[in-house]
């Protein structure tokens, strides 16, 4: 039996309930009733009966949810990591080591933890989020992951080759910089005291470089023991660049205690083909100054100049002056001298005071050694010290001396004016924020490269390696997502902004109109990378299964149906939260 809907000229078509049957070569058929007067949800009922399926009068209690697993963020780190081919880039071909990778790597994005809590998110009964039913790593335990560490480590100069290969071409820029984290334990031969970068002090750490392209990805990293000069990891980073990536003509860029005078003597400066692109230092620029190089009078008018020196042969040097950056040096000179002649004035007070008065010429000066060594302005005061007394006073001569250099600093470059002219090679060396923003990123409360808990050097060293393809994956999803984000999406109208390349940066006026109204072009709230991803993950992933005891073993999945902003975001990113 089936039901026959006939067209009845310019009345309603006949709903019937038929059957038909063959006779020879004929088929037969014959009407039971006219169901024209039902409902059609009725009759769209009775359908289903005639095809083999159930009907249910109550729909809610039909089906059971067994279990729902936020799923939006997973999608959307996941979706990202396949669509940039980072999958491929790991291991052509997909096996289980392979996807315990990517695990870490999205778990790193989506909730940075240690290896235990990732785990225990992708056991048996976890139902923490979707990626262990994404990847199927169902009973994945933490030696699985160690294991999938160890592989990923042996894999890491053939990932690094595809990157670069991927981002940098000969004559580029490369963008270097090192930072450290520190370490909890004892037994790891990486692990040694120095001096951290931002980190805690007194703790054993380890340092570790990242290579950038001129946009600030990620495209090698490297771990070094922690008491490690930044220098001497520079010329690691170019003896990779040559022997490994093949890349002999490329231009690097390095902060000013990075790429310093002898790493330019003995590694760059061989008629290689190597440029640089770095800064002076605060006593070289004075140096310059007595030397009559230039006059600081001079950039009352101008915010930039190119000019030569003899102690920098063969180079060029490009003065720069940023009236914004002088006054904002000013200031933090006027608080630490303030903040320590506070300090120094209670030492005075300690050796005058009437009961336990502070004598002695070592005690006195142990306790002014470690005020001026904390506010690091030492050079600024002249102190006197005796067996029974303590008096200073400021250097006015030395602090008029630097306050003349405020706003100042100069790029020192090997790159002639015929590749790249003096705007260009600033805006260059202001670039190396990006890979400061890149450590930021890897240090703080997005993937949380630090503290380090692994005691195995090769453990220390994956960990370092999984951070940094986190970040990539991270880039490419703030880059996407940046119409929705409080970030520039409209950096080449942002840069037109500025009124030079010294001047401070400025904002789109796009960016400007998210900041002041909280909203896109679009009307949708603006939100930060972490709002947006919670928000995402409040798209779910339900297990269900039928309480129709027939059926009651046919469990299906469903996933919630995205918002307005969760479409958004999904577009932008190029993927999709489907399972």
């Amino acid at each position: 039996m089936y039901i026959d809907v006939v067209p009845n000229r310019n009345s309603p078509p006949a709903v019937l309930l038929r059957e038909s049957w063959r006779e020879g070569k004929r088929t037969r058929k014959r009407t039971i009733a006219n169901l024209s007067h039902w409902p059609k949800e009725k009759v769209e009922a009775l359908r289903a009966v005639l095809k083999g399926g159930l009907v249910v009068s109550d729909l809610k209690s039909s089906f059971l949810t067994l279990r729902s697993l936020p799923h939006g963020h997973v999608a959307a780190a996941l979706g990202t990591l396949h669509r940039v081919g980072l999958d491929r880039v790991i291991a052509p071909r997909r096996c289980r080591e392979r996807d315990l990778v990517l695990a870490m790597i999205v778990g790193r994005i989506i909730a940075p933890g240690s290896k235990l809590a990732l785990a225990r998110g992708l056991g048996a009964e976890a139902h923490d989020t979707s990626l262990q039913h994404q990847l199927e790593l169902e009973g994945a335990d933490e030696e699985d992951l160690y294991a999938a560490m160890d592989w990923l480590l042996e894999r890491q100069a053939a990932i690094e080759t595809k990157l670069v290969a991927r981002h940098l071409s000969t004559g580029c820029l490369v963008f270097y910089d090192v930072t450290s984290a520190h370490f909890e334990g004892h037994c790891c031969p990486l692990a040694a005291l120095g001096f951290p970068h931002g980190g805690p002090k007194g703790k054993l750490q380890i340092n570790f470089g990242v290579l950038c392209d001129e946009d600030g990805r990620p495209v090698a990293v490297e771990a070094f023991e922690g008491n490690v000069g930044d220098p001497t990891t520079f010329t690691a980073q170019v003896t990779k660049m040559r022997k490994r990536f093949g890349l002999d003509r490329v231009v690097y860029v390095g902060d000013r205690g990075m790429i310093t005078s002898a790493r330019i003597r003995e590694d760059l400066w061989d008629g290689h083909g190597i440029d640089w692109i770095t800064a002076l230092r605060a006593e070289q620029i004075q140096k310059l100054v007595k030397q009559g190089a230039f006059q600081p009078s001079l950039f009352d008018e101008t915010y930039l100049a190119e000019i030569t020196s003899k102690d920098y042969p063969g180079e060029r040097l490009v003065v720069c002056r940023n009236p914004l950056l002088a006054q904002e040096r000013s200031r933090k000179r006027q608080e630490l001298l303030e903040a320590t002649e506070h300090e120094l004035e209670q030492i005075v007070q300690a050796t005058k005071r009437q009961r336990q008065r502070l004598r002695g010429k070592d005690k006195i000066a142990l306790r002014v050694g470690k005020v001026l060594g904390r506010f690091k302005v030492g050079k600024h005061f002249k102190t006197t010290i005796s067996e029974h007394s303590f008096s200073y006073e400021r250097d006015q001569d030395k602090i008029s001396k630097e306050a003349a250099l405020d706003g100042f600093y100069v790029i020192r470059t090997s790159i002639c004016q015929e590749r790249m002219d003096s705007e260009r090679v600033v805006q260059s060396y202001k670039r190396l924020s990006r890979v400061e923003q890149a450590f930021r990123m890897m240090k703080s409360i997005d993937l949380k490269v630090r503290p380090i808990y692994h005691h195995l050097e090769k453990r220390v060293r994956a960990h370092i390696l999984l951070c940094m393809l986190a970040y990539y994956v991270d880039w490419h999803m703030r880059a996407a997502l940046a119409p929705l984000l409080f970030e520039e999406d409209d950096p080449q109208a942002a840069e037109t902004m500025r009124d030079s390349v010294v001047a401070k940066a400025q904002k789109s006026p796009s960016a400007e109109a998210k900041a002041k109204t909280k909203r896109t072009q679009d009307g949708l709230e603006v939100q930060s990378f972490e709002t947006l991803m919670k928000h995402l993950a409040t798209i779910v992933i339900n297990q269900n299964r039928p309480t129709i005891e027939a059926i009651a073993d046919q469990t299906f999945y469903t996933v919630t149906q995205p918002d307005r902003l969760q479409n958004a975001a999904f577009e932008l990113l190029g993927v999709s939260a489907s399972v």
